[in-house]
């Protein structure tokens, strides 16, 4: 995504940007920004922008991916609009909030985002020893207090289960360090294991984002992670559920 400054650097937490648009009155792009989009089990960032003319703050409640580019959602664009509350010719009405060529500075909540940098990396290195054990993960939803894990497996066992746990752990003390780099599409997808979803990605991506931890784990990914596992803490398995036949579901913090 163009202006996407979290995909090379994940511990920028703020930039100053021009608005580029602004659609019902709320929904805000940037020329550049350090918030993350939802994606790929990953919550959006939550944050704020303010103007740079007059410090007024604009909370950002929900960041997504939209026609191409990164929508930030604001809670409320009040202020000071002449009285009529309409902007400048080609804008749309909007009590006086931010205007296409404002001036801000797009500040993330720091504290919310490393959490989930913490839980992102925590899952890939769970995963992996997951998938080394023949398990195949279907699904992921991150969040600030307890990540799930939906995969498919006939015969679960809450004892074997924390075994890898526990060796996901062990990869963790290592401080492994992370690092992303870039990979032509072609490339990419020659790299055993590296592309897990390949059908599901557009064919218009034509180079993929590639984050390596340590000798672990090794594959295309969109979302932010520490730079060393030291960062992570301990994974705690918080427990199981069946959600039918070979489904099943764990979840952790």
């Amino acid at each position: 995504m163009e202006g996407a400054l979290c995909l090379h650097d994940s511990y920028l937490k703020s930039c100053r940007s021009s608005v580029v648009s602004v659609k019902e009155g709320k929904y805000v792009a940037l020329d550049q920004t350090v918030f993350y989009p939802r994606g790929g089990g990953q919550p959006w960032d939550t944050g704020k922008l303010i103007r740079a003319s007059d410090g007024q703050e604009f909370p950002v409640i929900a960041v997504v991916k939209a026609e191409g580019s990164i929508s930030h959602e604001v809670a409320k664009l009040g202020g000071k609009d002449g009285g009529d509350g309409l902007q400048s010719a080609g804008n749309s009405a909007n009590e006086g909030g931010l205007r296409v060529g404002d001036e801000v500075e797009a500040i993330i909540d720091w504290v919310r985002r490393h959490r989930l940098m913490r839980m992102h990396t925590a899952g890939h290195i769970l995963s992996a020893i997951m998938f080394k054990a023949g398990i195949l993960i279907t699904g992921n939803q991150l969040d600030v207090d307890k990540t799930r894990f939906d995969f498919s497996m006939e015969n679960f066992d809450k004892t074997a289960f924390q075994s890898l746990v526990d060796e996901a752990n062990a990869a963790i003390a290592r401080n492994l360090e992370v690092t992303v780099s870039f990979l032509p599409r072609e490339e990419a997808l020659k790299v055993e294991g590296a592309v897990k979803l390949a059908v599901a990605l557009p064919p218009e991506i034509k180079e993929l984002r590639m984050v390596r931890i340590g000798d672990v784990d090794y594959q295309a990914d969109g979302g932010t992670h520490v730079k060393n596992t030291s960062e992570i803490g301990k994974i705690v398995f918080i427990g199981a559920e069946n959600k039918g036949k070979n489904n099943r579901r764990i979840t952790y913090t």
